[in-house]
């Protein structure tokens, strides 16, 4: 089984915008992330540690302007704090093991599917795609990619 930590040297080779939103609980701005519209098959991992975290076929179109998930792929991946930041009550979801601000998880998703929505920051997340995640060490997954939706 894979470790998952947060490695200060994938923190140093992040990019100032991944930087600010991943270490320094930033929000990239509305419809500019890389993975908003990525619509292939494999899974969405974090950025410092690799723990996965999203799977593509949980993928959906929310009109948010970030990629939004209904679910984790592995729930202990994942964690759920209060944030009361800019005046609001949210909650913020962090990697679990690399401590990386991800984004936020809101009561307004698809209810057919469980009926959250996963706001997350592009800015956080690595895609893996399905033909390279056995060479990546993230087999045990491929079976949550193959129906795309």
């Amino acid at each position: 089984m894979r470790e998952f930590t947060k490695d200060p040297e994938a923190i140093a080779k992040l990019s100032p915008e991944q930087y600010r939103v991943t270490q320094q609980s930033g929000t990239e701005m509305p419809g500019t992330g890389a993975l908003l519209h990525n619509k292939e098959p494999g899974i969405y991992v974090d950025i410092v540690s690799g723990e996965p975290l999203f799977a593509s076929s949980d993928k959906f179109e929310s009109g948010c302007g970030w990629p939004s998930f209904t679910r984790p792929i592995e729930a202990a991946n994942v964690s759920e704090l209060q944030d009361r930041t800019h005046g609001m009550l949210r909650t913020e979801v962090r990697s679990a093991h690399g401590d990386s601000h991800l984004g936020h998880v809101f009561p307004d998703g698809p209810r057919d599917r469980g009926g959250l929505r996963y706001c997350i920051n592009s800015a956080s997340l690595r895609f893996v795609h399905r033909d390279d995640m056995e060479a990546e060490g993230y087999g045990e997954y491929l079976n949550q990619v193959e129906d795309v939706r």
